[in-house]
């Protein structure tokens, strides 16, 4: 009862009077919070910004994948207009498919072409048949088949990044 009356008459003293360990532990506190909400937005800052590097990666390969079937498309198409037309093409030389748009079709040009960033190279082997007529490293010529190999090509923050399709064409219309 008499504490109570203590505090009653001197209520204005404690008001305004400050604990110093209270004080202090409060400093800490704020101190320990705003370290841990600075290091979660980094963090989280970071994340964001992998996320997009990741995205366009994503979207990268996507579009890469896509060139590389376009490529081999329009090979086939190339061959679908006559054999002499692939048989044409020298072995190891690089091409890059090109589509007139006047005349609605594909063909395949020496002189670099890039779609965007991509640069899309196709390029023509020979073929050997061995005498039970498998496919292989050596033996005769085989002159109704190549070998075809589409490569596409992009720069990423990491280098130079390349996909590559091969795939045998065969002269299906003779």
């Amino acid at each position: 009862m008499v504490i109570k009356i203590f505090m009653i008459k001197n209520k204005k003293l404690f008001k305004n009077k400050i604990n110093f360990f209270e004080a202090g532990f409060s400093l800490v506190e704020i101190v320990i919070a705003s370290a841990i909400i600075t290091i979660s937005l980094v963090c989280i800052v970071q994340l964001a910004g992998q996320s997009i590097v990741f995205s366009r990666q994503a979207v990268n390969v996507y579009t890469s994948a896509s060139l590389l079937e376009e490529g081999a498309e329009s090979v086939r198409t190339i061959r679908d207009s006559g054999w002499g037309n692939i048989s044409a093409f020298l072995n190891s030389t690089n091409y890059y498919p090109v589509f007139a748009t006047s005349t609605n079709s594909w063909s395949l040009t020496t002189t670099t072409s890039t779609v965007g960033n991509f640069t899309r190279i196709v390029t023509f082997s020979p073929v050997y048949r061995d005498t039970n007529y498998n496919i292989s490293t050596t033996g005769t010529l085989a002159t109704s088949v190549r070998f075809v190999t589409v490569t596409v090509s992009w720069k990423e923050s990491v280098g130079m990044i390349t996909k590559t399709l091969s795939f045998y064409l065969s002269d299906i219309f003779s």
